[in-house]
């Protein structure tokens, strides 16, 4: 299977909400931020790993504290994909923060502040 196939991209997509669906749902740990999203998922072609972005909303210490959480129930998270999505393998998740949301809100926000203050030079 190649890399973006269109199979791929079906598998990631399943792969992505299954994930979130057990993040929001099932895991119980007090560690895992509730504003835990799956940005996106890269399975592996041969279905053997899985990079999981996650970004947290929240204080650097709340984002490590939700990746050691997610760490600490990989196996759990990994049981429950397998029942949920039917792969002949299910892949071995590897969780990566994602910075990407956090980085857009402060451009955002840093554009704002320089728009306003244009405004008020005219």
């Amino acid at each position: 299977m190649r890399k973006n196939s269109i199979k791929n991209t079906r598998i990631n997509g399943e792969v992505q909400k299954e994930l979130s669906n057990i993040i929001r749902s099932e895991i119980k740990d007090p560690r895992i931020n509730p504003m835990t999203s799956v940005v996106a998922v890269e399975v592996a072609p041969d279905l053997k790993t899985c990079k999981a972005y996650i970004s947290v909303l929240g204080d650097e210490e709340s984002q490590k504290n939700t990746l050691a959480g997610l760490k600490s129930a990989e196996g759990y998270i990994r049981r429950e994909l397998a029942r949920t999505v039917n792969l002949r393998n299910t892949p071995e998740i590897r969780f990566i923060l994602d910075q990407s949301i956090e980085y857009g809100v402060n451009m955002s926000k840093l554009i704002d502040d320089v728009t306003k203050k244009d405004g008020d030079h005219d």
